[in-house]
């Protein structure tokens, strides 16, 4: 299996000198993590200016959960801190701290019920069909690339009101601002303003004709009887941009990955599409798209770890997922498990305001690639890639459809 390489110093020492963007562990972190929980539960590195990585269930969820030592300010590791101060951070709600963060957090809910999401299903619906329909008569079809790539993009657009021509622009924003997090600090710089421009024209053009999408939404709200702020607005945007697309697309894809490579699962799947909500669960749980971040707020020695103010800590759901004190068969993918309260959607105050949206493209996007290709596998298995980073998911999934 290759994978796509931006890591500069290859590890070497996975318990001191890990690094996330690593090759190795974007192709298969599973082993990595398996090693470290029972010889180094929760490793150290000095890259990125100090980070920590705990990769059991416990210290992961005991992490998520304490807002009072550890700080959501940003939430993606790379070499510098950020500039917007808590309580609010850059992106909120997910990078605001409390009290800030439950006003910001509720502000969201409604659009992300189950009742709104079912509004957006036959858009989503229709849009896998029309996606399915271009691939039809091709012996050979990327999925990342020609199908699940597309189907967050569309449907974060429509959600938003954005021009649904501008998905490569969305596609470009994803890869610089969460998986070329050791670019140089210039480059990020310059796609950070990329972005922000972007979204400040779209901003512009709902101020001056205002619709029935989340952008005018978020522009005609309040939080504490006080319209919200320009930054708050814009952050939170960029929040549903990012967040709404890398995650949904890495979870669909690896789903079909496994399909993919395990055709027993493809074919109960296919006999019994009722199963499918259950087996959605299982990939979620055993293919956990996110990694997420907290910051130490002040020095400490916590498990007897010596953290330092600002030391960057690392929260990989996936892990936690796979630590078989949590799970029985935890490395087994188990279509029809019964028991999975996984941590794919995170843990603590920052659990993904999404998912029930998440959960949906998940379905559909499965209901109809498997009503329209019954029959596919791994075209070959060493050209599939894999993102590196925080979100992980196949970015390049050649499959042999029949």
């Amino acid at each position: 299996m290759t994978i796509d390489e931006h890591s500069s110093t290859r590890v070497t020492d996975w318990a001191t000198d890990f690094d996330h963007t690593d090759p190795t562990w974007a192709a298969d972190p599973y082993p990595i993590w398996d090693e470290l929980r029972s010889t180094c539960p929760v490793a150290h590195s000095e890259r990125y200016g100090g980070v920590w990585l705990p990769t059991r269930h416990q210290e992961i969820a005991e992490i998520a959960y304490d807002t009072d030592l550890f700080s959501s300010q940003s939430i993606l590791v790379n070499e510098t801190r950020p500039l917007t101060p808590a309580p609010m951070g850059i992106a909120p709600p997910i990078s605001s701290d409390p009290p800030f963060h439950q006003g910001a957090r509720r502000l969201l809910l409604p659009a992300f019920t189950p009742r709104a999401i079912s509004l957006i299903e036959p858009f989503t619906r229709a849009y896998c069909e029309k996606l399915v329909e271009e691939l039809r008569g091709q012996d050979t079809v990327d999925a990342a690339q020609a199908y699940s790539q597309h189907i967050p993009v569309r449907v974060i657009a429509e959600m938003l009101g954005f021009p649904h021509k501008d998905a490569d622009d969305f596609r470009r924003f994803v890869t610089h601002v969460i998986e070329h997090v050791d670019a140089p600090e210039e480059e990020r710089f310059e796609g950070f303003m990329e972005l922000f421009n972007y979204l400040q024209a779209q901003i512009d053009d709902h101020i001056e004709n205002p619709r029935d999408d989340l952008t005018s939404y978020l522009l005609a709200a309040e939080m504490d009887g006080e319209p919200l702020d320009p930054d708050h607005v814009i952050g939170t945007i960029a929040l549903l941009l990012l967040a709404g697309i890398d995650t949904t697309w890495s979870a669909i894809g690896a789903s079909i990955w496994h399909l993919a490579d395990h055709p027993e699962d493809r074919a109960r799947l296919v006999a019994d599409p009722s199963l499918i909500p259950t087996a959605i669960e299982e990939f979620l749980r055993a293919y956990a798209p996110v990694t997420m971040a907290r910051l130490v707020k002040d020095d400490m020695e916590w498990n007897g770890c010596p953290m330092k103010k600002d030391d960057w800590v690392l929260l990989p759901f996936p892990s936690a997922n796979r630590d078989p004190e949590m799970f029985d068969d935890a490395d087994q993918v188990i279509i029809d498990r019964e028991v999975n309260r996984h941590a794919a959607f995170g843990l603590g105050i920052h659990r993904c305001a999404g998912s029930h949206l998440a959960r949906m493209e998940l379905r559909v996007a499965l209901e109809v690639w498997l009503a329209a290709f019954p029959e596919f596998s791994l075209a070959d298995p060493d050209s599939v890639t894999w993102s590196g980073g925080q979100v992980r998911g196949p970015r390049s999934l050649p499959l042999t459809i029949g």
